[in-house]
């Protein structure tokens, strides 16, 4: 096993700074960082890896107690929070702050790792600025977002911001190969297919079924040959993104209930069920929140899918020279290109990107995916 960093391909710089602050070189330490980058890149991975080698007395050896429990989510000095709704509210930042306040119990620091950032509420922001504009003295913020805009200036102004960048195919395939033992061949497929977002390579190499399903997106783009396929084709993507979502939170939406349930004594003498409705509905509120994110990060997914094919027929139609994401595709890629102008390519790739962020903007997923695959079909008619 190599030290915290070894899983974080092709950040040579931003690890060389963050080793810089455990070693604790002048003005190299701070105690609020923000890490960004595109998905994929390892911003919670990095994070971690940080988190564990301020805790470590090797400055992060990846073997020994505190960088293991860190790593794991069992350290008591370090807090992860990773959220499965669609924002985090101003009570959970709140909750952070005050344990953000605690002496370490064990280790050097007491740190908060906050994945999702960008969903903080505005509210929920103001909170957390409170907390880093007065932090204890062994209190450490490590925040998380994909850009330093998705976060509000304030609590920006006060971070020092680590840029993460797409590692390349190469190093991914490399990591798949020697991490996980997927065959060079796969490897480097998924690694190309996936753009550089290691968790979705992993995925795709590891995941007949998910390769499955990928090579079925990619055959609508040349099936969009009326208004009822497209209507059609919208209907069964929305399906399947609600269908795989609930799949993934199925058990655990049941062992939560269960133990709201125990909690609150239902099914014992003297407990009044009314008494506990609210509780119940507040945590039917949040699995609904928690679904409709998930269907809405599987539709995201169809969206880059769309992106990297629709790329791949610009480059055919002006600048042949260039390799396709989806070279195995090209069989299918080149006649649309034939069959439209780059002026009707790039148009598809506007409409892609409307159609998330009318996703962002809670925009019925079914009407937004309806949208774009009828304009998807406009733009590749002559």
């Amino acid at each position: 096993m190599g030290d915290v960093y070894s899983e974080l391909i092709g950040q040579g710089r931003a690890v060389e700074t963050l080793r810089r602050a455990v070693e604790g070189r002048r003005h190299a330490m701070t105690h609020a960082w923000l890490f960004v980058g595109p998905p994929g890149s390892g911003r919670s991975n990095a994070a971690k890896a940080f988190a564990a080698a301020l805790q470590c007395p090797r400055g992060g050896c990846g073997e020994c107690e505190e960088c293991r429990t860190t790593l794991s989510g069992a350290h008591p000095d370090v807090t992860l929070l990773r959220t499965e709704q669609l924002s985090i509210g101003v009570d959970e930042v709140r909750a952070l702050v005050g344990r953000a306040n605690l002496s370490p119990v064990k280790g050097r620091y007491q740190i908060v790792v906050v994945e999702d950032a960008d969903r903080i509420t505005e509210r929920g922001a103001d909170a957390l600025l409170k907390g880093l504009e007065e932090p204890a003295p062994k209190t450490v913020w490590l925040l998380c977002a994909p850009s330093p805009d998705d976060v509000i200036i304030t609590v920006r102004s006060r971070s020092r911001v680590i840029k993460l960048v797409t590692p390349s195919d190469e190093a991914v395939t490399e990591l798949l190969v020697q991490r996980d033992g997927i065959p060079a061949a796969l490897a480097a497929h998924s690694a190309r297919a996936a753009q550089g977002h290691i968790g979705r390579a992993r995925m795709l190499a590891r995941n007949e079924e998910a390769r499955i399903r990928r090579r079925e997106i990619l055959a609508l783009p040349g099936r969009l040959t009326s208004v009822t396929a497209c209507l059609d084709a919208a209907h069964n993507l929305v399906d399947s993104a609600a269908e795989e979502a609930k799949q993934a939170t199925a058990e655990l939406d049941a062992k939560e209930l269960a133990a709201l349930q125990e909690a609150l004594g239902l099914g014992t003498r003297g407990v009044k069920p009314r008494n506990a409705q609210a509780a119940l509905r507040d945590l039917e509120d949040q699995q609904k929140a928690r679904v409709k994110r998930l269907q809405r990060d599987a539709l995201d997914r169809v969206l880059t899918e769309f992106t990297a094919y629709y790329r791949d027929v610009l480059a055919t139609q002006t600048a042949p020279e260039v390799s396709l994401v989806n070279s195995d595709l090209a069989d299918e890629i080149t006649p649309i290109a034939r069959r439209s102008t780059p002026e009707q390519t790039v148009r598809a790739l506007d409409a892609i990107l409307r159609a998330r962020t009318a996703l962002e903007g809670n925009v019925a997923p079914l009407l937004a995916l309806e949208a774009l695959l009828i304009s998807l079909s406009l733009a590749g008619r002559t």
